[in-house]
C-alpha cells in the first residue's frame, strides 16, 4: 500500500524568494537611479555606492558579532542602502550615507529581529534621523546639472555651489501660484531640485508599474495613496491655489508610494488594511505639506502609518470559516 507523506505547513508554496523579490526592487529602482545620476552628476552615483556598500557592511558586521547567519546575499541590505541614497541630496557629505546606513541596518532593522520583523521602514527611519540631526545638509539642494564634487578632504566641498529651492518649498512659500507645461514636464522628467531619487516621476512610475506587473507589490497602496493626495490637495488648496496635478509629481510622493509604503514588513497584509494604510498616508502627507512647518510630509506620514500597522492588521484580519467569535480586548 502506497504511503502518503505530508510535509509540515505551509502547504501552499511559491517559487518567489527574498533574493528574487529584492532583485526586482533593485531593477525597478534603476530608472530613477540613472535619472538621478544624469540630473545631479557622478556625485549622486558615489552617494549610492557608499550607501549600498555601507548597508551591506553593517548588516554583515552585526550578524557576525551576534553570531547570526550572514544574510547579505538576500539583497535586502542593498535595497535599504539604495533607498536611503535616493532620499539624500546629491550634495550630502560622504559620511552621511554611512551614518544613515548604520542607523537603518542596526537600529531600525537588526535590533528588532532582522528582515521581516522591523516595524518601520529602515531607509525612512534613517532619513528621519539624518534630517533631525543634520537639517542643513539634508535640505541643501544642488541645482540640476550642478553636482557637489568631493575634494581630497574627508568632507564634500561645493565646487559649484549652485543651490535651488525644491518645488514643494516654493509652493509652501507661495512663490508658485501657477504652473506651465514646461514646469510640468520638468517635474515629470526630473530636472528639478530635490533628493537624488525622488525628482523623476516618470522613472518612478515605470519602476512602480514593473513591481505591480511582477506582483511584487499590490496596486492598492501606491495608487490610492497618490489619488488621495491629489483629491485632498485639490479640495483644500494652498491659500486659494490648487495645483494637485503638480503636487503629486514633485517631492517624494512617487518614491514613497511605490517603494517605501509598500514595504512588506511594515505595511498591512490584508487588502482592506492596505487601503486604510494608503488613505492614512495620503491624509497625513497632505496635512503636513499644507499646514505643517515642513514642506514635505511623505516620510513622516509613512513612518506614522507604519506604527499603526499592527492595529490595522488586527481589525482587518479575515475571519476563519467556522471559528467561534472571540471578543477582542
Amino acid at each position: 500500500m502506497d504511503k502518503f507523506i505530508v510535509s509540515g505547513t505551509p502547504h501552499v508554496r511559491s517559487k518567489d524568494s527574498i533574493q528574487g523579490i529584492m532583485r526586482d526592487v533593485l531593477i525597478a529602482l534603476t530608472p530613477a537611479a540613472l535619472m538621478g545620476i544624469y540630473v545631479f552628476g557622478l556625485n549622486a552615483l558615489v552617494i549610492m555606492v557608499i550607501s549600498i556598500a555601507s548597508a551591506m557592511f553593517f548588516e554583515f558586521l552585526y550578524q557576525k558579532l551576534m553570531k547570526k547567519p550572514v544574510t547579505i546575499t538576500d539583497l535586502s541590505a542593498a535595497v535599504t542602502g539604495l533607498l536611503l541614497a535616493m532620499n539624500l541630496p546629491s550634495g550630502a557629505p560622504y559620511w552621511m550615507p554611512i551614518v544613515g546606513s548604520a542607523f537603518a541596518i542596526i537600529i531600525a532593522k537588526q535590533l528588532f529581529g532582522g528582515l521581516g520583523q522591523n516595524f518601520i521602514n529602515p531607509a525612512l527611519a534613517a532619513r528621519a534621523f539624518l534630517l533631525a540631526s543634520y537639517p542643513t545638509a539634508m535640505t541643501t539642494w544642488p541645482a540640476a546639472g550642478h553636482a557637489m564634487i568631493d575634494t581630497a578632504s574627508s568632507a564634500s566641498q561645493a565646487v559649484d555651489a549652485v543651490t535651488v529651492a525644491t518645488p514643494l518649498a516654493l509652493l509652501k512659500a507661495g512663490t508658485i501660484t501657477s504652473v506651465t507645461n514646461t514646469d510640468m514636464m520638468n517635474a515629470f522628467i526630473g530636472t528639478v531640485g530635490g533628493c537624488i531619487g525622488e525628482t523623476s516621476a516618470i522613472a518612478l512610475i515605470i519602476g512602480g508599474i514593473y513591481l505591480i506587473a511582477r506582483r511584487v507589490i499590490s496596486w492598492r497602496i501606491p495608487v490610492i495613496y497618490i489619488v488621495t493626495v491629489f483629491i485632498l490637495t485639490a479640495a483644500i488648496g494652498r491659500n486659494g491655489v490648487r495645483l494637485p496635478h503638480y503636487e503629486i509629481l514633485v517631492g517624494g510622493l512617487m518614491l514613497g508610494a511605490f517603494f517605501m509604503a509598500t514595504d512588506y514588513a511594515s505595511s498591512p497584509v490584508t487588502p482592506k488594511g492596505q487601503i486604510i494604510m494608503a488613505l492614512g498616508c495620503g491624509l497625513l502627507t497632505t496635512l503636513i505639506r499644507i499646514f505643517g512647518g515642513y514642506p514635505e510630509g511623505v516620510s513622516y506620514s509613512i513612518l506614522i502609518m507604519n506604527l499603526c500597522v499592527p492595529l490595522i492588521d488586527r481589525f482587518t484580519e479575515p475571519k476563519i470559516f467556522g471559528a467561534p467569535e472571540v471578543k477582542k480586548a
